[in-house]
């Protein structure tokens, strides 16, 4: 009852930060609005499986594709995207970079989190490497809960575009497992617990390019 109770929090907390949601016909102008209220200094794009052919997985590629929009629409002028690169064979944001420059966003527009191992972790380095205080977050429903959640915790002002394009495989599983994961989002951001890797500060303001070392 404690667990369900601490996830019904994060999610009663972080729905009024829900500004759209991307059903596959793509962002309305009222939405993209919505986001634009807070000045966004970037868009945020969580990682998860890149494939073994180093492409994105469906769920990856159509948060990308729902960032990309909103980038074009001009709700932010930076993309921010973080993802697992802890082995070396295995990069999440190399896989989210090519995606991304193949549809024609300009390199100095995209910075890249190669330690972005979790979403607290993604978020908190947001704030404490790359400088933002505001931000559009991009990822499925069922995450952008607690990545909301935790912004707010750790003193960003976000909103969220929710990238659920189809039914995805496993989803009722992810959706279980998604309880446990707000608790612990909850009890970290209450801590302020540090991510893995910290390092030099680059302001999301300057050029993404300095970022990109594969």
């Amino acid at each position: 009852m404690l667990a369900l109770g601490a996830s019904a929090f994060v999610v009663k907390t972080a729905s009024g930060d829900i500004a759209g949601t991307d059903s596959g016909n793509g962002i309305t102008e009222a939405e993209a609005d919505a986001c634009s209220v807070i000045a966004p200094q970037c868009i945020l794009v969580l990682g998860c499986a890149a494939g073994t052919d180093g492409e994105p997985s469906p769920m990856l590629k159509d948060r990308l594709d729902t960032g990309i929009e909103l980038y074009r629409m001009g709700v932010a002028p930076k993309l921010l995207l973080s993802g697992d690169n802890s082995r070396k064979e295995y990069s999440e944001p190399e896989s989210m970079f090519k995606y991304t420059i193949a549809q024609g966003v300009p390199a100095e527009d995209i910075f890249l989190d190669y330690a972005g191992f979790s979403t607290y972790e993604s978020v908190y380095r947001a704030k404490a490497v790359f400088r933002v205080d505001s931000m559009v977050v991009v990822t499925q429903k069922y995450h952008l809960f607690r990545a909301l959640y935790t912004g707010r915790a750790l003193g960003i002002q976000a909103k969220g575009v929710a990238s659920d394009q189809v039914r995805y495989a496993g989803a009722y599983f992810r959706d279980a497992r998604e309880v446990l994961a707000r608790d612990k989002d909850l009890v970290k951001s209450f801590l302020r617990l540090k991510p893995t890797f910290l390092g030099d500060e680059i302001p999301i303001d300057g050029d993404g390019s300095v970022t990109q070392v594969f």
